[in-house]
């Protein structure tokens, strides 16, 4: 048995010593008594059925066939569904009575007959392993999180390349990693820039609204998130196209194949179950990256301060009523919402006056990075006037040209 399971335990020994996904804990619902307990998981507990497909290849590269079949055959049971966990049980099965070549080793007619779905669990397979040896470090964040305003209580970001989703709640003492997910994205890969690429957008942005599931199709599962893409980048990009979500499977899929949607952003539903009760409607930021770049928190402190200066340079030429000194932050390509410079500047001047020069202060600012071709800052913040009680939340896209930070978006959100 041990000999025949060799092909399979060449991609387990790397999980021996690595660290276990970051999980946090998450509050039971009811369930019938007398049902399997791991039923009840099942339905409460994201990265469950992962976490369980993991010990299994932990076990197998052990050599230790009849535990790691007696789990996988639970794992089945609880989740029918499950494809790839499928898979690992016809070769636990099969190891008994023949050498297993590959995983997914099954006779040549049906082999050939399933050939992609075979290669798409096999991809699957990889990356949920990758992803869990290669660990981003304790107390790293992704780079694009350079400062999140206090009242950003989550925030999310996708590596392609891996195709997994990390979430962070940001606490007093800075983002911790609350849990991470494999995920599905288009299925022509990344960087969308038209409409129908069957492309997943790269870039910083935000979940617009939560889609109650009792008005989708089962097609999207447990629900969905739709973020702003077009953001204003992509647009100043010329990027079209629109509908992208964080969404559910339905329910003859537990996952889908990592190059497998329309652009969208899909997970098994127990994750996603998590990230909708968990996740704020236009404050939780969105990063997609090809690679996330993780760092340590203090590595950004620096470019964070950087631009405290440039954004309080312009919130000081607001404050001071002078329109050229403050339209001299703004590209000549500037827009708000469909409105060039010049037809947005006269909504601008009436809005110093109403000041009457009374102080603006600036409250709960969040920085986010992104960096390509260009250097982009995405600035959101709070504005009031003061001794009002009330303010406006605005959102600023800034740009790095010519070694300066100029506005190139502005707008209340």
């Amino acid at each position: 048995m041990k000999k025949a399971l060799i092909t399979l335990a060449f991609i387990a020994p790397c999980l021996v010593q690595a660290a276990a996904p970051a999980r946090a804990e998450t509050r039971p619902r009811g369930h019938a008594p007398g049902k399997h307990a791991a039923v009840a998981a099942r339905e409460i507990r994201d990265g469950e059925a992962e976490a369980r497909l993991i010990e299994i290849y932990k076990l197998i590269g052990q050599a230790n066939s009849r535990e790691a079949l007696r789990k996988a055959e639970g794992l089945v049971k609880d989740h029918p569904n499950f494809q790839l966990a499928q898979l690992v049980y016809g070769d636990l099965l099969a190891g008994f009575t023949r050498p297993v070549r590959a995983p997914g080793d099954v006779p040549d007619a049906t082999a050939k007959a399933a050939a992609t779905l075979l290669a798409e669990l096999r991809q699957e397979s990889q990356l949920r392993l990758r992803a869990l040896r290669d660990r981003p470090a304790p107390g790293t964040v992704p780079s694009q999180f350079l400062a999140l305003s206090p009242r950003t209580r989550h925030a999310i970001a996708v590596d392609a390349s891996k195709s997994r989703l990390y979430l962070f709640e940001n606490t007093s003492a800075g983002l911790k990693l609350l849990a991470d997910y494999y995920i599905s994205v288009g299925k022509s890969g990344i960087e969308k820039s038209v409409e129908g690429d069957l492309r997943t957008p790269v870039g910083v942005y935000f979940i617009t609204s939560n889609l109650n599931p009792k008005s989708l199709r089962d097609f999207y599962g447990a629900g969905a998130l739709p973020i702003n893409y077009p953001n204003q980048l992509d647009v100043k990009r010329g990027k079209t196209g629109g509908g992208i979500w964080l969404h559910g499977t339905p329910p003859a899929q537990f996952a889908r194949a990592p190059l497998s949607t329309d652009g969208c952003v899909v997970l098994a539903n127990p994750d996603l179950e998590r990230i909708i009760r968990t996740v704020e409607v236009r404050s939780t930021p969105v990063v997609i990256a090809h690679n996330l770049k993780w760092v340590a928190p203090q590595s950004l402190a620096a470019d964070s301060k950087s631009f405290d200066r440039v954004l309080q340079n312009w919130h000081s030429a607001k404050s001071s009523g002078d329109m050229a000194k403050l339209t001299a932050w703004y590209t000549p390509d500037f827009t708000s919402y469909g409105k060039t410079l010049a037809e947005w500047t006269p909504a601008l001047e009436i809005e110093l006056k109403q000041l009457g020069g009374r102080d603006i202060l600036l409250k709960d600012v969040s920085y986010l990075r992104w960096t390509d071709s260009t250097d982009t800052m995405v600035v959101t913040f709070g504005e009031l006037v003061k001794g009002a009680k009330t303010g406006r939340t605005k959102r600023q896209y800034w740009v790095h040209q010519g070694g300066q930070w100029k506005i190139f978006f502005e707008g209340t959100i």
